[in-house]
Protein backbone atom coordinates (compact mmCIF):
# COMPACT_ATOMS: atom_id res chain seq x y z
CA UNK A 1 0.00 0.00 0.00
CA UNK A 2 1.01 3.22 -0.99
CA UNK A 3 2.22 6.00 2.18
CA UNK A 4 -0.18 8.24 1.04
CA UNK A 5 -3.15 5.88 0.93
CA UNK A 6 -2.06 4.82 4.22
CA UNK A 7 -2.51 7.50 5.43
CA UNK A 8 -5.81 8.61 3.71
CA UNK A 9 -7.55 5.57 5.20
CA UNK A 10 -5.66 6.45 8.77
CA UNK A 11 -7.66 9.88 8.28
CA UNK A 12 -10.59 8.48 7.97
CA UNK A 13 -10.71 5.56 10.63
CA UNK A 14 -9.49 8.96 12.97
CA UNK A 15 -11.96 10.65 11.73
CA UNK A 16 -15.11 8.42 11.87
CA UNK A 17 -14.21 7.97 15.97
CA UNK A 18 -14.09 11.87 16.39
CA UNK A 19 -17.20 12.33 14.99
CA UNK A 20 -18.77 9.93 16.89
CA UNK A 21 -18.47 11.73 20.31
CA UNK A 22 -18.67 15.28 18.32
CA UNK A 23 -21.87 14.33 17.19
CA UNK A 24 -22.83 13.77 21.43
CA UNK A 25 -21.15 17.15 22.46
CA UNK A 26 -22.56 19.22 19.37
CA UNK A 27 -19.03 20.04 18.63
CA UNK A 28 -17.06 20.34 15.32
CA UNK A 29 -13.81 18.36 14.34
CA UNK A 30 -10.78 20.08 13.27
CA UNK A 31 -8.11 18.27 11.39
CA UNK A 32 -4.64 20.03 10.48
CA UNK A 33 -3.89 21.36 13.87
CA UNK A 34 -2.22 20.46 16.58
CA UNK A 35 -2.69 19.97 20.34
CA UNK A 36 -1.49 23.49 21.09
CA UNK A 37 -3.08 25.30 17.78
CA UNK A 38 -0.30 25.05 15.48
CA UNK A 39 -0.85 24.44 11.87
CA UNK A 40 -0.06 20.68 10.59
CA UNK A 41 -1.91 20.53 7.11
CA UNK A 42 -3.00 17.46 5.73
CA UNK A 43 -1.08 17.06 2.16
CA UNK A 44 -2.49 15.02 -0.56
CA UNK A 45 -4.91 12.39 0.52
CA UNK A 46 -7.72 10.98 -0.91
CA UNK A 47 -11.04 9.49 -0.85
CA UNK A 48 -11.06 11.48 2.73
CA UNK A 49 -14.29 13.31 5.38
CA UNK A 50 -16.14 11.44 3.02
CA UNK A 51 -20.09 10.23 4.05
CA UNK A 52 -20.20 12.55 6.22
CA UNK A 53 -23.76 12.45 8.50
CA UNK A 54 -26.38 14.53 9.23
CA UNK A 55 -25.29 17.22 11.82
CA UNK A 56 -21.56 16.36 11.64
CA UNK A 57 -18.92 19.43 11.01
CA UNK A 58 -15.50 18.86 10.18
CA UNK A 59 -12.92 21.89 9.46
CA UNK A 60 -9.72 20.69 7.80
CA UNK A 61 -6.59 22.46 6.43
CA UNK A 62 -4.15 21.34 3.49
CA UNK A 63 -4.38 20.52 0.12
CA UNK A 64 -6.30 16.90 -0.09
CA UNK A 65 -6.26 15.03 -3.33
CA UNK A 66 -9.05 13.77 -5.12
CA UNK A 67 -12.84 12.25 -4.39
CA UNK A 68 -12.62 14.05 -0.71
CA UNK A 69 -15.81 15.31 0.60
CA UNK A 70 -17.13 13.71 -1.13
CA UNK A 71 -20.67 11.40 -0.33
CA UNK A 72 -22.10 13.51 1.85
CA UNK A 73 -25.07 12.55 3.48
CA UNK A 74 -25.75 15.55 5.16
CA UNK A 75 -22.50 16.69 6.93
CA UNK A 76 -20.65 20.38 7.00
CA UNK A 77 -17.40 19.98 5.49
CA UNK A 78 -15.23 22.98 5.38
CA UNK A 79 -11.86 22.57 3.82
CA UNK A 80 -9.51 25.44 4.47
CA UNK A 81 -7.24 24.89 1.34
CA UNK A 82 -7.29 23.06 -2.01
CA UNK A 83 -8.37 19.71 -3.30
CA UNK A 84 -8.17 17.64 -6.05
CA UNK A 85 -11.23 16.36 -8.80
CA UNK A 86 -14.02 14.88 -7.44
CA UNK A 87 -14.40 17.36 -4.34
CA UNK A 88 -18.04 17.32 -3.42
CA UNK A 89 -19.20 14.64 -5.61
CA UNK A 90 -21.97 12.30 -5.31
CA UNK A 91 -23.26 14.20 -2.28
CA UNK A 92 -26.73 13.69 -1.17
CA UNK A 93 -27.38 16.10 1.12
CA UNK A 94 -25.25 18.55 3.63
CA UNK A 95 -22.77 21.53 2.69
CA UNK A 96 -19.18 20.92 1.37
CA UNK A 97 -17.24 23.82 0.94
CA UNK A 98 -13.62 24.55 0.00
CA UNK A 99 -11.69 28.18 0.49
CA UNK A 100 -9.37 27.85 -2.16
CA UNK A 101 -9.14 26.03 -5.80
CA UNK A 102 -10.82 22.61 -6.87
CA UNK A 103 -10.30 20.14 -9.62
CA UNK A 104 -12.14 18.62 -12.13
CA UNK A 105 -15.39 17.17 -11.73
CA UNK A 106 -15.88 19.02 -8.35
CA UNK A 107 -20.05 17.93 -7.81
CA UNK A 108 -20.31 14.97 -10.07
CA UNK A 109 -23.66 13.33 -10.05
CA UNK A 110 -24.37 15.06 -7.01
CA UNK A 111 -28.43 14.99 -6.03
CA UNK A 112 -28.82 16.84 -3.06
CA UNK A 113 -26.92 19.56 -0.97
CA UNK A 114 -24.87 23.15 -0.90
CA UNK A 115 -20.89 23.07 -2.22
CA UNK A 116 -19.28 25.83 -2.19
CA UNK A 117 -16.03 26.89 -3.69
CA UNK A 118 -14.63 30.40 -2.74
CA UNK A 119 -11.94 29.59 -5.43
CA UNK A 120 -11.54 28.31 -9.68
CA UNK A 121 -12.76 25.07 -10.19
CA UNK A 122 -11.89 23.02 -13.20
CA UNK A 123 -13.69 21.27 -15.86
CA UNK A 124 -16.76 19.34 -16.04
CA UNK A 125 -17.97 21.28 -12.84
CA UNK A 126 -21.82 19.72 -11.65
CA UNK A 127 -21.73 16.94 -14.48
CA UNK A 128 -24.48 14.48 -14.54
CA UNK A 129 -25.88 16.45 -11.13
CA UNK A 130 -29.75 16.23 -10.54
CA UNK A 131 -30.06 18.32 -7.02
CA UNK A 132 -28.85 20.24 -4.94
CA UNK A 133 -26.77 24.05 -6.11
CA UNK A 134 -23.09 24.65 -6.33
CA UNK A 135 -21.59 28.57 -5.76
CA UNK A 136 -18.05 28.93 -7.39
CA UNK A 137 -16.64 32.60 -6.41
CA UNK A 138 -14.11 32.55 -8.89
CA UNK A 139 -14.08 31.02 -12.75
CA UNK A 140 -14.80 27.73 -13.85
CA UNK A 141 -12.97 25.60 -17.00
CA UNK A 142 -14.56 23.70 -20.16
CA UNK A 143 -18.09 21.89 -19.96
CA UNK A 144 -19.61 23.34 -16.82
CA UNK A 145 -23.17 21.74 -16.16
CA UNK A 146 -22.12 19.29 -18.61
CA UNK A 147 -25.40 16.75 -18.60
CA UNK A 148 -26.87 18.42 -15.18
CA UNK A 149 -30.50 16.76 -15.34
CA UNK A 150 -31.32 19.30 -12.80
CA UNK A 151 -30.32 21.40 -9.48
CA UNK A 152 -28.09 25.01 -9.92
CA UNK A 153 -24.97 26.09 -10.64
CA UNK A 154 -23.69 29.37 -10.18
CA UNK A 155 -20.30 30.87 -10.86
CA UNK A 156 -19.51 34.05 -10.30
CA UNK A 157 -16.38 34.74 -12.80
CA UNK A 158 -15.92 33.29 -16.07
CA UNK A 159 -16.92 29.73 -17.54
CA UNK A 160 -14.91 28.31 -20.85
CA UNK A 161 -15.97 26.39 -23.92
CA UNK A 162 -19.27 24.63 -24.26
CA UNK A 163 -21.01 25.45 -21.22
CA UNK A 164 -24.55 23.47 -20.50
CA UNK A 165 -23.40 20.76 -23.03
CA UNK A 166 -26.00 17.80 -23.14
CA UNK A 167 -27.88 19.47 -20.21
CA UNK A 168 -31.54 18.35 -19.90
CA UNK A 169 -32.45 20.48 -16.81
CA UNK A 170 -31.96 23.03 -14.25
CA UNK A 171 -30.13 26.08 -14.55
CA UNK A 172 -26.64 27.59 -15.03
CA UNK A 173 -26.18 30.71 -13.89
CA UNK A 174 -22.96 33.17 -15.22
CA UNK A 175 -21.93 36.58 -13.92
CA UNK A 176 -18.69 36.67 -15.98
CA UNK A 177 -18.15 36.22 -19.49
CA UNK A 178 -19.42 32.94 -21.17
CA UNK A 179 -18.77 31.98 -24.49
CA UNK A 180 -22.03 30.91 -26.74
CA UNK A 181 -23.60 27.34 -25.79
CA UNK A 182 -24.87 24.78 -28.24
CA UNK A 183 -28.08 25.05 -30.19
CA UNK A 184 -30.35 23.13 -28.15
CA UNK A 185 -28.99 25.36 -24.86
CA UNK A 186 -31.01 28.48 -24.33
CA UNK A 187 -28.85 31.68 -23.13
CA UNK A 188 -30.93 34.86 -21.61
CA UNK A 189 -30.62 37.54 -18.98
CA UNK A 190 -31.36 36.62 -15.42
CA UNK A 191 -35.39 37.44 -14.50
CA UNK A 192 -35.39 39.94 -10.82
CA UNK A 193 -37.60 36.69 -9.60
CA UNK A 194 -34.29 34.65 -9.80
CA UNK A 195 -32.17 37.47 -8.80
CA UNK A 196 -34.45 37.35 -5.48
CA UNK A 197 -34.26 34.43 -5.41
CA UNK A 198 -30.62 33.32 -5.66
CA UNK A 199 -29.77 35.91 -3.48
CA UNK A 200 -31.03 33.99 -0.54
CA UNK A 201 -28.47 31.56 -1.55
CA UNK A 202 -25.42 34.56 -1.83
CA UNK A 203 -26.27 36.24 1.11
CA UNK A 204 -24.25 34.41 4.01
CA UNK A 205 -21.60 34.25 1.08
CA UNK A 206 -21.39 38.03 1.22
CA UNK A 207 -21.64 38.16 -2.98
CA UNK A 208 -24.66 39.04 -4.53
CA UNK A 209 -25.67 38.43 -8.35
CA UNK A 210 -26.05 41.87 -10.65
CA UNK A 211 -28.83 42.21 -13.09
CA UNK A 212 -26.36 41.23 -16.19
CA UNK A 213 -25.88 37.73 -14.90
CA UNK A 214 -26.85 34.81 -17.96
CA UNK A 215 -28.64 32.06 -17.73
CA UNK A 216 -28.44 28.75 -19.42
CA UNK A 217 -30.88 26.52 -19.60
CA UNK A 218 -32.07 23.28 -21.75
CA UNK A 219 -33.77 24.08 -24.80
CA UNK A 220 -37.55 22.50 -24.44
CA UNK A 221 -37.55 21.48 -28.09
CA UNK A 222 -35.36 19.00 -28.65
CA UNK A 223 -33.66 16.78 -25.86
CA UNK A 224 -31.00 14.23 -26.87
CA UNK A 225 -31.92 10.53 -25.94
CA UNK A 226 -28.95 7.50 -24.89
CA UNK A 227 -29.99 4.37 -24.88
CA UNK A 228 -27.27 2.20 -23.30
CA UNK A 229 -26.54 -1.55 -25.42
CA UNK A 230 -28.24 -4.35 -24.09
CA UNK A 231 -25.17 -6.40 -22.71
CA UNK A 232 -25.64 -10.06 -22.62
CA UNK A 233 -24.13 -14.04 -22.95
CA UNK A 234 -24.82 -15.38 -26.60
CA UNK A 235 -23.41 -18.57 -25.60
CA UNK A 236 -22.45 -20.10 -22.13
CA UNK A 237 -20.74 -23.46 -21.92
CA UNK A 238 -23.29 -25.87 -23.71
CA UNK A 239 -20.29 -26.73 -26.02
CA UNK A 240 -17.71 -27.84 -23.02
CA UNK A 241 -18.02 -31.26 -21.88
CA UNK A 242 -16.24 -32.31 -18.62
CA UNK A 243 -13.72 -35.39 -19.08
CA UNK A 244 -12.23 -37.35 -16.95
CA UNK A 245 -8.56 -37.06 -17.74
CA UNK A 246 -7.30 -40.38 -15.69
CA UNK A 247 -9.57 -43.15 -16.46
CA UNK A 248 -10.74 -43.80 -13.59
CA UNK A 249 -13.91 -42.61 -10.59
CA UNK A 250 -13.95 -42.33 -7.10
CA UNK A 251 -15.97 -44.76 -4.38
CA UNK A 252 -18.98 -44.18 -3.05
CA UNK A 253 -16.99 -43.74 0.25
CA UNK A 254 -14.34 -41.59 -1.43
CA UNK A 255 -14.34 -38.41 1.12
CA UNK A 256 -15.00 -35.16 -0.95
CA UNK A 257 -13.98 -31.68 -1.22
CA UNK A 258 -15.58 -28.74 -2.38
CA UNK A 259 -15.47 -25.84 -0.93
CA UNK A 260 -13.19 -22.42 -1.05
CA UNK A 261 -12.19 -20.34 1.51
CA UNK A 262 -11.74 -16.44 -0.02
CA UNK A 263 -9.74 -14.52 2.47
CA UNK A 264 -6.88 -11.86 2.43
CA UNK A 265 -3.42 -12.73 2.67
CA UNK A 266 -1.73 -12.93 6.09
CA UNK A 267 -5.61 -13.26 7.51
CA UNK A 268 -6.71 -17.07 8.68
CA UNK A 269 -10.50 -15.46 8.28
CA UNK A 270 -12.17 -15.81 5.54
CA UNK A 271 -15.76 -16.56 3.51
CA UNK A 272 -16.28 -20.46 3.59
CA UNK A 273 -18.23 -21.65 0.41
CA UNK A 274 -19.46 -25.15 0.76
CA UNK A 275 -19.49 -24.77 -3.39
CA UNK A 276 -17.96 -22.67 -5.76
CA UNK A 277 -21.02 -20.65 -6.51
CA UNK A 278 -22.24 -17.06 -5.42
CA UNK A 279 -25.88 -16.34 -6.65
CA UNK A 280 -26.50 -12.88 -6.78
CA UNK A 281 -29.74 -11.24 -5.15
CA UNK A 282 -31.01 -7.71 -3.88
CA UNK A 283 -30.43 -9.49 -0.22
CA UNK A 284 -30.24 -12.82 0.83
CA UNK A 285 -31.46 -12.00 4.35
CA UNK A 286 -34.57 -14.32 4.16
CA UNK A 287 -32.68 -17.04 2.71
CA UNK A 288 -34.23 -19.79 5.42
CA UNK A 289 -32.80 -23.14 4.28
CA UNK A 290 -29.38 -24.56 5.77
CA UNK A 291 -27.83 -24.60 2.51
CA UNK A 292 -28.85 -20.99 1.58
CA UNK A 293 -27.41 -19.72 5.18
CA UNK A 294 -23.82 -21.31 4.63
CA UNK A 295 -23.42 -20.52 1.04
CA UNK A 296 -22.14 -16.65 0.30
CA UNK A 297 -24.61 -14.19 -1.76
CA UNK A 298 -23.80 -11.08 -3.52
CA UNK A 299 -26.19 -8.66 -2.40
CA UNK A 300 -27.05 -4.99 -3.02
CA UNK A 301 -28.20 -4.40 0.67
CA UNK A 302 -28.41 -5.79 3.77
CA UNK A 303 -26.07 -8.32 3.70
CA UNK A 304 -25.23 -11.19 5.58
CA UNK A 305 -21.92 -11.93 7.54
CA UNK A 306 -20.55 -14.47 5.06
CA UNK A 307 -21.87 -12.04 2.08
CA UNK A 308 -20.29 -9.98 -0.52
CA UNK A 309 -21.54 -6.39 -1.08
CA UNK A 310 -21.73 -5.10 -4.25
CA UNK A 311 -21.62 -1.62 -4.56
CA UNK A 312 -22.46 0.63 -7.52
CA UNK A 313 -23.11 4.45 -8.96
CA UNK A 314 -26.08 4.13 -6.95
CA UNK A 315 -24.99 2.83 -3.53
CA UNK A 316 -22.23 4.14 -3.14
CA UNK A 317 -23.38 7.50 -0.81
CA UNK A 318 -25.47 4.80 1.56
CA UNK A 319 -22.80 1.82 1.36
CA UNK A 320 -21.28 2.56 4.36
CA UNK A 321 -23.98 1.78 6.14
CA UNK A 322 -23.20 -2.10 5.27
CA UNK A 323 -19.94 -2.07 4.95
CA UNK A 324 -18.87 -3.12 8.51
CA UNK A 325 -21.94 -5.98 8.18
CA UNK A 326 -20.19 -7.95 4.79
CA UNK A 327 -17.54 -10.43 4.70
CA UNK A 328 -16.39 -8.43 1.08
CA UNK A 329 -16.91 -5.94 -0.96
CA UNK A 330 -17.09 -5.66 -4.86
CA UNK A 331 -16.27 -2.49 -6.50
CA UNK A 332 -18.38 -2.11 -9.91
CA UNK A 333 -16.19 -0.28 -12.49
CA UNK A 334 -18.20 -0.30 -15.15
CA UNK A 335 -20.92 2.03 -13.08
CA UNK A 336 -17.99 4.99 -12.83
CA UNK A 337 -16.76 5.06 -16.26
CA UNK A 338 -14.56 7.84 -17.14
CA UNK A 339 -13.22 8.67 -14.12
CA UNK A 340 -8.92 8.43 -13.71
CA UNK A 341 -6.55 6.03 -11.30
CA UNK A 342 -6.64 8.76 -9.03
CA UNK A 343 -10.14 8.88 -8.13
CA UNK A 344 -11.07 5.24 -8.24
CA UNK A 345 -8.20 5.14 -5.74
CA UNK A 346 -9.78 7.66 -3.88
CA UNK A 347 -13.48 5.88 -3.75
CA UNK A 348 -11.78 2.94 -2.57
CA UNK A 349 -9.51 4.30 0.23
CA UNK A 350 -12.88 6.02 1.44
CA UNK A 351 -14.96 2.37 1.48
CA UNK A 352 -12.15 0.73 2.76
CA UNK A 353 -11.09 2.91 5.28
CA UNK A 354 -14.70 1.96 6.67
CA UNK A 355 -14.62 -1.92 6.74
CA UNK A 356 -12.65 -4.03 9.22
CA UNK A 357 -8.91 -5.31 7.85
CA UNK A 358 -10.07 -8.92 7.37
CA UNK A 359 -12.60 -7.95 4.31
CA UNK A 360 -12.31 -8.78 1.07
CA UNK A 361 -12.23 -5.88 -1.46
CA UNK A 362 -12.78 -6.67 -4.89
CA UNK A 363 -13.15 -4.57 -8.21
CA UNK A 364 -15.51 -5.32 -11.28
CA UNK A 365 -15.48 -5.02 -14.50
CA UNK A 366 -16.57 -6.63 -17.98
CA UNK A 367 -14.35 -9.19 -19.67
CA UNK A 368 -13.29 -6.35 -22.63
CA UNK A 369 -11.28 -3.96 -20.28
CA UNK A 370 -9.76 -7.02 -18.34
CA UNK A 371 -6.43 -5.72 -18.90
CA UNK A 372 -7.41 -2.28 -16.81
CA UNK A 373 -8.90 -4.25 -14.44
CA UNK A 374 -6.36 -6.80 -13.45
CA UNK A 375 -3.71 -3.88 -13.35
CA UNK A 376 -6.16 -1.83 -10.88
CA UNK A 377 -5.75 -4.70 -8.77
CA UNK A 378 -2.26 -5.31 -8.66
CA UNK A 379 -1.82 -1.30 -8.66
CA UNK A 380 -3.65 -0.74 -5.50
CA UNK A 381 -3.21 -4.71 -3.93
CA UNK A 382 -6.59 -5.53 -3.86
CA UNK A 383 -7.98 -8.82 -3.32
CA UNK A 384 -9.20 -9.80 -6.45
CA UNK A 385 -11.55 -9.63 -9.40
CA UNK A 386 -15.28 -9.98 -10.33
CA UNK A 387 -15.50 -10.42 -14.28
CA UNK A 388 -18.88 -9.83 -16.02
CA UNK A 389 -19.06 -12.35 -18.95
CA UNK A 390 -21.71 -10.10 -20.82
CA UNK A 391 -20.89 -8.65 -23.84
CA UNK A 392 -22.15 -5.78 -26.36
CA UNK A 393 -24.45 -7.84 -28.64
CA UNK A 394 -23.60 -11.22 -27.07
CA UNK A 395 -20.55 -12.96 -25.81
CA UNK A 396 -19.60 -16.65 -26.46
CA UNK A 397 -17.95 -17.50 -22.92
CA UNK A 398 -15.74 -20.51 -24.57
CA UNK A 399 -14.34 -17.39 -26.17
CA UNK A 400 -13.19 -15.33 -23.43
CA UNK A 401 -11.75 -18.13 -21.25
CA UNK A 402 -8.46 -17.64 -22.64
CA UNK A 403 -8.74 -13.41 -23.20
CA UNK A 404 -9.20 -14.21 -19.01
CA UNK A 405 -6.34 -16.57 -18.53
CA UNK A 406 -3.54 -15.31 -20.68
CA UNK A 407 -4.48 -11.65 -19.27
CA UNK A 408 -4.37 -13.33 -15.75
CA UNK A 409 -0.87 -15.07 -16.02
CA UNK A 410 0.99 -12.18 -17.88
CA UNK A 411 -0.46 -10.42 -14.87
CA UNK A 412 0.63 -12.26 -12.08
CA UNK A 413 -2.87 -12.65 -10.80
CA UNK A 414 -2.09 -16.48 -9.90
CA UNK A 415 1.01 -15.95 -8.48
CA UNK A 416 0.20 -13.13 -6.17
CA UNK A 417 -3.18 -15.49 -4.78
CA UNK A 418 -5.79 -13.04 -6.66
CA UNK A 419 -9.32 -14.75 -6.53
CA UNK A 420 -11.06 -14.39 -10.21
CA UNK A 421 -14.71 -15.13 -10.20
CA UNK A 422 -16.77 -15.18 -13.06
CA UNK A 423 -19.77 -13.54 -13.25
CA UNK A 424 -22.35 -14.75 -16.02
CA UNK A 425 -25.59 -13.62 -16.96
CA UNK A 426 -27.77 -17.16 -16.54
CA UNK A 427 -28.82 -19.78 -14.33
CA UNK A 428 -26.11 -21.78 -13.04
CA UNK A 429 -26.14 -25.44 -13.45
CA UNK A 430 -23.43 -28.28 -11.94
CA UNK A 431 -21.37 -28.37 -15.11
CA UNK A 432 -21.28 -24.78 -15.16
CA UNK A 433 -19.10 -24.34 -11.79
CA UNK A 434 -17.17 -27.11 -12.40
CA UNK A 435 -16.10 -25.60 -15.97
CA UNK A 436 -15.22 -22.12 -14.49
CA UNK A 437 -13.19 -23.79 -11.68
CA UNK A 438 -11.66 -26.08 -14.49
CA UNK A 439 -10.79 -22.94 -16.40
CA UNK A 440 -8.83 -21.41 -13.50
CA UNK A 441 -11.48 -19.40 -11.56
CA UNK A 442 -11.61 -19.04 -8.08
CA UNK A 443 -15.89 -19.45 -8.09
CA UNK A 444 -18.86 -18.47 -10.44
CA UNK A 445 -21.02 -15.73 -10.16
CA UNK A 446 -24.68 -16.25 -11.47
CA UNK A 447 -28.53 -14.96 -10.89
CA UNK A 448 -30.32 -16.32 -8.27
CA UNK A 449 -33.45 -18.10 -8.85
CA UNK A 450 -36.12 -16.46 -7.58
CA UNK A 451 -38.08 -19.20 -4.92
CA UNK A 452 -37.05 -22.10 -3.62
CA UNK A 453 -33.19 -21.21 -2.61
CA UNK A 454 -32.30 -24.21 -0.54
CA UNK A 455 -33.98 -26.56 -3.29
CA UNK A 456 -32.24 -25.72 -6.05
CA UNK A 457 -28.34 -25.25 -4.00
CA UNK A 458 -29.58 -28.65 -3.14
CA UNK A 459 -29.30 -30.05 -6.24
CA UNK A 460 -26.36 -28.02 -7.69
CA UNK A 461 -25.10 -29.79 -4.29
CA UNK A 462 -25.52 -33.01 -5.27
CA UNK A 463 -24.63 -32.98 -9.00
CA UNK A 464 -21.22 -31.30 -8.11
CA UNK A 465 -20.68 -34.52 -5.87
CA UNK A 466 -21.74 -37.04 -8.36
CA UNK A 467 -19.49 -35.75 -11.31
CA UNK A 468 -16.45 -34.86 -8.78
CA UNK A 469 -16.62 -39.04 -8.09
CA UNK A 470 -17.20 -39.71 -12.38
CA UNK A 471 -14.29 -37.69 -12.99
CA UNK A 472 -12.02 -39.16 -10.40
CA UNK A 473 -11.60 -35.91 -8.38
CA UNK A 474 -11.30 -35.69 -4.23
CA UNK A 475 -10.74 -31.83 -4.23
CA UNK A 476 -11.92 -28.83 -5.89
CA UNK A 477 -8.67 -28.12 -6.82
CA UNK A 478 -7.77 -30.60 -8.56
CA UNK A 479 -9.70 -29.98 -11.54
CA UNK A 480 -8.26 -28.38 -14.36
CA UNK A 481 -8.18 -27.27 -18.35
CA UNK A 482 -7.26 -31.76 -18.93
CA UNK A 483 -11.14 -32.10 -17.43
CA UNK A 484 -12.62 -30.45 -20.48
CA UNK A 485 -13.27 -31.29 -24.01
CA UNK A 486 -14.88 -29.04 -26.84
CA UNK A 487 -18.23 -30.88 -28.06
CA UNK A 488 -17.09 -28.93 -31.85
CA UNK A 489 -14.44 -27.81 -34.00
CA UNK A 490 -15.19 -24.19 -33.18
CA UNK A 491 -15.80 -24.36 -29.83
CA UNK A 492 -12.25 -25.64 -29.55
CA UNK A 493 -10.68 -22.75 -31.93
CA UNK A 494 -11.99 -20.40 -30.12
CA UNK A 495 -11.47 -21.45 -26.22
CA UNK A 496 -7.89 -23.52 -26.84
CA UNK A 497 -9.61 -26.49 -25.62
CA UNK A 498 -8.67 -30.33 -26.67
CA UNK A 499 -11.58 -31.40 -29.19
CA UNK A 500 -13.43 -34.31 -28.31
CA UNK A 501 -11.92 -37.11 -29.18
CA UNK A 502 -8.60 -35.31 -30.13
CA UNK A 503 -6.13 -35.45 -27.40
CA UNK A 504 -3.61 -32.48 -28.10
CA UNK A 505 -4.92 -28.82 -28.01
CA UNK A 506 -5.37 -26.81 -31.34
CA UNK A 507 -2.02 -25.26 -32.71
CA UNK A 508 -3.01 -21.77 -31.79
CA UNK A 509 -3.33 -22.98 -28.49
CA UNK A 510 -0.10 -24.87 -27.40
CA UNK A 511 0.65 -22.19 -24.86
CA UNK A 512 -2.32 -23.24 -22.87
CA UNK A 513 -1.12 -27.09 -22.28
Amino acid sequence: MREITEDSVKLNRQLDKYLERALEENKPVKIGWGQAGDERPKNGELGVITHLPKGARVLCLGALGESSGSMNRGGTFTLQGSAGSLFGSFQKDGKTVSEDNVGDRAGYKMTGGEIVVKGSVGDDLGAAMSGGVIVVQGHAGNRTGIGMNDGTIIVMGSVGINPGHGMKGGKLIIAGSCPPPDSNINMRSITNDELEEFTKILDPLAISLNSDALVLESSKGEEKLEKIPERYTSEGFENISLNNSISSSLSDITTLNHGIKLSKIGFEEGIEFPIPLILSTNSAKKWKGNLSKKQPALVTSYPRKNDLLRISEKELVDSIDYVKECAGVVLDLASLRGLNDAEIEGIIVSISSRMDDSTIFLLEDSYERVDNLFRLIVSFDLDGAMIDSTGLGGSRLPAILPIIGLKAKSMGMYELDKSIILSIDKIVSAEDVLISAASGFTSISAPSPEKEIDNFLKTIYEEIRGWMRELGIDDIDKIGRSNLRANNYDTAAISGLRLIGYERPLPMWLELR
